[in-house]
């Protein structure tokens, strides 16, 4: 990869945090922008100094700054309205979000002359019955009565836009739709399932599982997912285009608990059971959740020759401790001030 000055939005949160730490490895001037609403500064502060800065604004008033962009060759597009509950309790607000934020990040690249990459999301398939799911086939949405669509609508929108401005003016934009990224630095709190349980686990609580348990998820590692963002980028023949980028190994959530709930038990932690409500008890009477999701990989394979290579069983084990180190902290710090 070129060395090159990059504009990573979202920088300080989940994905762009272990973006930005590869990118620096290899030896790129990055800029992170952030407005702290869900990134944490300390995902990032081993990596801000003289060849990384940090601008805490909003992607769409930061990139409004003509300045900004000088020098800048790359713009990967992370920041976005996060988690399910967000998008049942304030969907107009994330629609807004979502789309005008993506509006003028696209529009400031194609006036720096700059490659950019937008993240989209599994979401955008709605509620598609056909398995594997294809980038190019037809999205199934529920009716718009339904706030649970609205987070998959505003994604196509954002797709759209890219897609048009590559055809239209030649834009080198890349789009990339997410499945279940998990990893180190991911926080339950926005409905994330992964990190839910491995809190619940570690602290002797029974995992909560919505529905029955028999929904199917393929989770792919954090650190896979960005080797492929930062090699899409750099692939003329990327540009233009829509790629799935996730694992193809299904596992249902039940099975995923009982995952947690074993290698937190042989990690020295508590053994802990499972419990089950519904979907309207979480998140409202309509809830709709896709029964199973898994991505269509093949053309990601012939791209980059893509395959993840973290196993479930190993994001698990590094997240558990992590739980552990950070709850040992707590009662530390607790036990002090008493």
């Amino acid at each position: 990869m070129e060395k090159t000055k990059t504009i990573i939005t979202g920088g300080a949160g989940f994905i762009g945090s272990h973006l930005a730490e590869r990118l620096l490895a290899a030896g790129h001037d990055l800029i992170l922008v952030d407005n702290f609403s869900t990134g944490r500064h300390s995902n990032i502060e081993k990596l801000v100094g003289d060849r990384c800065r940090v601008v805490e604004s909003t992607a769409a008033e930061a990139l409004s700054d003509p300045s900004l962009l000088e020098g800048v060759s790359r713009v990967f597009h992370l920041a976005a309205a996060v988690g399910v509950k967000l998008v049942v309790d304030d969907p107009a607000a994330m629609i807004r979000n979502n789309i005008d934020e993506t509006d003028v990040v696209l529009r400031a690249a194609a006036r720096a002359g700059a490659s950019v990459l937008i993240t989209s999301s599994s979401e955008v398939y709605g509620k598609c019955p056909v398995l594997p799911l294809q980038e190019d086939m037809e999205l199934v949405y529920g009716p718009t009565t339904a706030s649970r669509w609205s987070y998959g609508l505003s994604k196509a929108i954002d797709e759209h836009l890219a897609i048009d401005l590559a055809r239209r003016i030649g834009l080198r934009s890349v789009v990339v739709r997410l499945f279940n990224t998990v990893g180190p630095r991911q926080v339950g709190r926005y409905g994330m399932v992964v990190p839910r349980f491995v809190s619940q686990a570690v602290a002797g609580k029974d995992l909560t599982l919505y529905g029955n348990g028999q929904q199917t998820r393929a989770f792919c590692d954090v650190r896979d997912v960005v080797d492929a963002l930062a090699q899409l980028m750099d692939l003329e023949d990327a540009y233009g285009r829509v790629f799935n980028v996730g694992s193809t190994q299904q596992i249902t959530i039940e099975q995923l608990a009982d995952q947690v709930i074993e290698q937190v038990a042989e990690a020295g932690g508590p053994k802990v059971d499972k419990t089950y409500v519904s979907y309207e008890a979480v998140y409202g009477e309509g809830f709709e959740d896709p029964p199973h999701r898994l991505p269509d990989m093949t053309r990601l394979q012939e791209a980059i020759g893509f395959s993840p290579k973290v196993p479930l069983r190993q994001t698990l084990s590094e997240l558990i401790a992590s739980e552990q180190d950070r709850t040992r902290l707590v009662g530390q710090s607790e036990e002090e001030k008493g």
